[in-house]
């Protein structure tokens, strides 16, 4: 499953302060599959002909099993769909949606007046931003690097202060 491209709102739809999309970044590509599968297929093949030339040729069909299941999970590694996080401030609330890597959605609602976001950095490598309001904390933003949380925080603060001062548009 793909995430859905952003629509533009309906027209008379009410005004957006602040839409963001959160996904974690996939580090191996399909031609980074590609070239890992190689670079342990000529291992392998080297490691079983060595093994045939003694003549334990059943070490051959091993050999080529590990292969086999290398590209499955190569393949199911970077074709799987990734999860995703939307953070979405319009001028009747704010809504964080959080879709899993099987499809499976999950939303919260806060009335922006009330909620206030949170960072705690117990360490210089952990970051963690909260959405907190009437007893209620969600950690949002947990895919992101220390400082694109940093960066993320101060963005949501921003646009909930323009939405506080009266709905300035963006």
């Amino acid at each position: 499953m793909e995430m859905p491209p952003a629509e533009p709102p309906p027209a008379g739809a009410a005004p957006v302060y602040f839409d963001a999309v959160l996904q974690q970044n996939r580090s191996l590509s399909m031609v980074g599959a590609f070239i890992v599968l190689g670079v342990a297929g000529a291992f392998s093949f080297s490691i079983a002909a060595l093994f045939a030339s003694i003549g334990a040729w059943p070490v051959l069909g091993f050999c080529g099993l590990d292969i086999l299941l290398l590209w499955l999970a190569l393949r199911h590694a970077v074709k799987a769909p990734k999860p995703y996080e939307t953070v979405r401030l319009d001028s009747r609330d704010l809504r964080v949606r959080r879709v899993d890597a099987k499809g499976r959605a999950r939303e919260w609602t806060f009335q922006p007046y009330w909620v206030q976001v949170g960072v705690q950095e117990p360490n210089e490598l952990e970051t963690h931003v909260t959405l907190s309001s009437h007893g209620r904390t969600l950690p949002v933003a947990l895919c992101l690097s220390p400082p694109e949380k940093r960066d993320f925080a101060e963005a949501l603060k921003a646009a909930l202060r323009r939405w506080r001062e009266g709905g300035r548009a963006p």
